[in-house]
């Protein structure tokens, strides 16, 4: 049974997951542990990135609104990452306002910067964001980069569910990601990425 430790591969439990969530809407309370411990390592990770030290309270927070709204939850294993980061979502920018605090903003060359292809950025920046340095970094991107690679690395949604998660268009959210995995890959490696076709972000999913 996984137990969903590696964020980058959360995909792979989503049929457990779905499983999970359907016996505990039926009352399931093993179950509902089940469904915790596959979504829970990248729901935190995710939180890290937004508001630091406090994740585990905002998790926590959370985890209390999922289990009384599971009744109304429709979906798949996927469905469920997404409907819960959309909840941790709020919490922490509830979190936020209460603390006045905002993520340290970054600045960003949008001129110079170039769009990154797939490969060469997100196997240099994937191997190291599960350690707390990179989360760090993480949070001194701007806002909708940080969240778009929190969602789409750490917590494991696909474009489109990273869009409805952020109540945006995909290719902006792609965008997004992409940028902030390419300054996390010059930050990681202390060089600079060469960039390949950025023809690759398009418009497809």
């Amino acid at each position: 049974m996984g137990q969903g430790g590696e964020p980058r591969r959360a995909q792979a439990y989503d049929g457990e997951l779905g499983a999970a969530v359907a016996r505990a809407q039926q009352g399931d309370e093993a179950a509902f542990a089940v469904a915790y411990r596959i979504v829970q390592p990248g729901l935190l990770g995710y939180l890290r990135g937004i508001v630091g030290d406090d994740a585990e309270d905002v998790a926590s927070d959370a985890w209390l609104e999922i289990a009384r709204d599971l009744g109304r939850f429709k979906g798949d294993g996927a469905g469920f990452r997404g409907w819960s980061a959309t909840i941790a979502r709020h919490r922490a920018l509830d979190h936020l306002r209460r603390q006045r605090v905002r993520p340290r903003a970054a600045t960003l060359e949008q001129d110079v910067l170039e769009l990154p292809g797939p490969s060469s950025t997100h196997d240099q920046a994937l191997e190291s964001l599960s350690t707390e340095y990179a989360l760090e970094l993480v949070r001194g991107l701007p806002r909708d980069q940080a969240e778009a690679v929190l969602l789409r690395v750490v917590v494991g949604l696909d474009g489109p569910a990273a869009a409805r998660v952020l109540g945006k268009r995909p290719g902006a959210v792609r965008t997004a990601a992409y940028r902030g995995l390419k300054r996390l890959a010059r930050q990681l490696d202390g060089e600079s990425v060469t960039d390949e076709d950025p023809r690759t972000l398009g418009e497809s999913t």
